[in-house]
């Protein structure tokens, strides 16, 4: 990767991004192992299903994420098999969280059938076909070359956030309506993904809707005005899919503020979110014993994150670029410190009945 960004001094400075983009994999891999040795105990049989399906997709993110991380360039299909089921795992987590959320922690007390209601709380269902339907239209127009194959696939993911957002709320909303100190406790975890969920549906639909959704479906209809490309059809047009090959330095010429901002996401911030999904969120008790093990963890990825940041300073770029390359590597900070908060705070808990 490095030698390909070298071919072209345009896009050698983009060198520390991707280097502060594998080691936050590379950390995030490690922290993910350390959630997956926990996440097997306790062995009681107690919300046996939901832990294993919730460790499973959080494991699947994180793998592919690295994946992606390090082999950026790998087009179409060397990373489109894995990314579709990355994303979809994706998704899982937050869906299967929601919903157990509901079975936890009903959204409202009230008893009266309320058909909106009810609907409402059945949405994450609506988030998960809309990422799946979009994969279908992503692999399709990879073959076949289709223009509108962008749009369609953002769009998709705007309707699945947009639909799971009122139950995001409501869930947040929920949880911080009880004030018992000790019921609290035993919801921590569920507070800390109800914020996480709530967070990450506003940034995105704004971001989606509001940023990028406008300007791409204008381009969109202008696209229909002018006349559709042909598509390609036929077994050949698989066969190109399927081919591997590398991008050039040339193909990175689009390597814009945007791009930078949706992959560091995607390498960072997305990633930390699956993880701390994948402990499966549910209502635990004290047993007052603290572990230390996790944050002395979580101190040294802290500590290693800090001095990759401060190498970028030293880096030859333009301050301009040092400063987008220091924001982009200081993404990933926020869901670390997030956890690490959560560590020192924590104690060793089991589950509940």
């Amino acid at each position: 990767m490095i030698k390909i960004l070298l071919q072209n001094f345009n896009t050698a400075w983009a060198i520390p991004w991707y280097t502060v983009m594998v080691i936050i994999n590379v950390m995030g891999l490690a922290y993910c192992a350390v959630v997956y040795k926990r996440s097997l105990i306790p062995r009681d049989g107690k919300d046996s299903t939901y832990r294993n399906r919730m460790r499973i997709m959080g494991v699947i993110f994180t793998l592919v994420s690295a994946y992606r991380a390090i082999g950026v360039w790998s087009i179409p299909y060397t990373f489109r098999i894995p990314n579709t089921v990355a994303e979809v795992s994706f998704a899982g987590l937050i869906a299967y969280a929601m919903l157990r959320f509901n079975t936890y922690l009903p959204a409202t007390d009230d008893a009266r059938a309320n058909k909106f209601k009810s609907f409402i709380t059945k949405t994450p269902y609506i988030l998960v076909g809309c990422l799946v339907l979009s994969q279908f239209i992503d692999t399709w127009g990879v073959i076949t070359h289709f223009v509108l194959r962008g749009v369609f696939v953002e769009t998709l993911w705007g309707i699945g956030f947009l639909s799971v957002l009122p139950l995001a709320i409501i869930q947040l909303r929920r949880v911080f309506s009880i004030k018992d100190k000790e019921a609290v406790e035993r919801l921590r975890i569920l507070r800390y993904s109800a914020i996480i969920i709530a967070a990450w549906c506003v940034i995105y639909c704004m971001y989606r809707w509001v940023f990028t959704l406008p300007g791409m479906w204008g381009r969109a209809l202008y696209i229909l005005e002018t006349g559709l490309p042909e598509l390609e059809t036929g077994i050949q047009a698989i066969i190109n899919a399927l081919g591997i090959r590398t991008r050039t330095s040339l193909e990175y010429r689009d390597w814009g503020f945007g791009f930078l901002i949706w992959h560091s996401a995607y390498f960072s911030i997305l990633t930390w979110i699956s993880i701390f999904l994948m402990k499966a969120p549910r209502p635990r008790e004290i047993s007052g014993k603290r572990n230390a093990k996790p944050t002395l963890i979580t101190l040294a990825l802290t500590a290693i994150a800090l001095i990759t940041l401060i190498t970028i300073i030293g880096l030859p770029a333009d301050i301009d670029e040092k400063i987008i390359l220091f924001f982009l590597g200081g993404l990933f900070l926020v869901p670390i410190a997030y956890i690490f908060v959560l560590e020192i705070k924590g104690v060793k808990l089991k589950t509940i009945e």
